[in-house]
């Protein structure tokens, strides 16, 4: 079946990997098991079933270089672009591609089949125009870190809210403990409140460019969450839910985990 799809879907897969960052200078080029993290990145998603095409779309020409010397293809894009979105609408507007797969550079833990979840209800539903990814909440305690972004979602699988705050509020636990990090450690599952949102996103070719197209809204500035564009203009984001979990790599801290994990991966495939 899904070669099926595949072959009647042009699926492109595009990484933006925007070479500056505040707390990891050239964050996608930064080394984990003896490779850059966005090699990771591209090798993980040119393995999903359902995508043809994977490529990267940088403002540096040490990102070009280096994913060029692997063997895969990376385009320039304007160096003014805001969010990952808009770089990657720089790119798709010359793609032959029915479906766009925006995958973050800082995910080189994420699973193909994850990918190909995210991908699948586009092809099975036209009336669909965008996809994203939650998975379970690890710990209680990401509940409340701003690095990790919470989604609630209506009946219908379909994105309310996005927010780096803890959604939805727990009210009578914490007004009956105290404090947030009482109420979510009286949980003994945070999951089975909160879900993580993954910045992984799918969207029908021409959805993406006319969202790029949108003016910033006032949401999407004060979460520094570009999702929310498309909810404040009145979209719907169809919010797929998997039970892989990825670590995007934020800070140092994230950074030694995952290269911890794969590390043990490369050991036990040894």
């Amino acid at each position: 079946m899904a070669e099926v799809s595949n072959k009647a879907h042009k699926v492109s897969a595009i990484i933006p990997a925007r070479f500056a960052s505040t707390r990891l200078p050239g964050k996608a080029l930064i080394d984990i098991g003896g490779k850059p993290m966005l090699l990771h990145v591209i090798e993980r998603a040119s393995a999903a079933r359902l995508v043809g095409h994977v490529l990267v779309a940088t403002d540096d020409e040490r990102v070009v270089r280096v994913v060029a010397e692997a063997g895969f293809e990376a385009r320039l894009t304007s160096a003014a672009h805001r969010s990952g979105t808009d770089r990657i609408a720089e790119i798709a507007i010359d793609l032959d591609a029915d479906v766009i797969v925006n995958v973050q550079a800082d995910e080189p833990m994420i699973h193909p089949e994850t990918i190909d979840d995210l991908v699948r209800p586009l092809l099975d539903d036209r009336d669909l125009e965008m996809t994203t990814i939650a998975e379970p909440l690890e710990r209680p305690a990401d509940a409340i870190d701003p690095g990790v972004v919470k989604v609630v979602v209506d009946r219908n699988g379909f994105a309310l809210y996005f927010s780096r705050s803890p959604i939805p509020w727990p009210r009578d636990e914490v007004a009956r403990l105290g404090t947030i990090e009482s109420a979510l450690m009286s949980r003994s599952r945070a999951s089975s409140l909160y879900l993580k949102h993954t910045g992984l996103y799918a969207y029908r070719r021409p959805f993406l460019l006319q969202l790029a197209r949108l003016d910033r809204t006032p949401l999407e500035e004060a979460e520094s969450l570009e999702q929310l564009r498309a909810l404040e203009h009145g979209y719907r984001i169809k919010v797929v839910r998997v039970s892989t979990t990825s670590i995007g790599v934020d800070t140092p801290e994230d950074l030694e985990r995952v290269r911890k994990l794969i590390d043990k991966d490369v050991v036990s495939r040894g």
